[in-house]
């Protein structure tokens, strides 16, 4: 497991940007009540296929958005990708928060292991690699 003192700085401040936005994404939805029950105020615990499922929702609405080229309709100065694609990464990080899961570290992590992978390189792909 990588720690900030094995990052880079571009990786630590990636890090504790991501790390700042989770927190913040997890109060947001606390502060909303989506993890008490609206009718008693009891916490609950979220069931995590219908919030994945709610993630993925927010990509097909990215998906509408480009085939349609379509603004936010409750931003509408900002294209619907970019929002739709912001409101997946927020229910993402509410979600991981929620969990206890270090999403800014494994980012890290996946990002340098990535950047190994030769399947992930452009002569292997070229060569018929990973096609998608």
């Amino acid at each position: 497991m990588v720690t900030p003192s094995d990052m880079t700085d571009q990786e630590r401040a990636a890090w504790l940007g991501i790390a700042a936005t989770q927190e913040l994404a997890h109060k947001t939805a606390a502060d909303a009540g989506w993890y008490c029950d609206p009718k008693t105020g009891q916490a609950v615990q979220r069931n995590f296929g219908e919030v994945v499922a709610l993630m993925h929702s927010e990509l097909s609405e990215a998906l509408e958005a480009d085939r349609k080229g379509l603004n936010d309709d409750k931003l509408p100065h900002r294209d619907g990708r970019e929002v739709e694609f912001a409101d997946c990464i927020i229910r993402i990080l509410d979600t991981a928060a929620a969990l206890g899961l270090d999403v800014a570290g494994a980012l890290i992590e996946k990002n340098r292991f990535n950047r190994q992978r030769a399947d992930h390189k452009l002569e292997s792909r070229a060569n018929g690699g990973k096609k998608y």
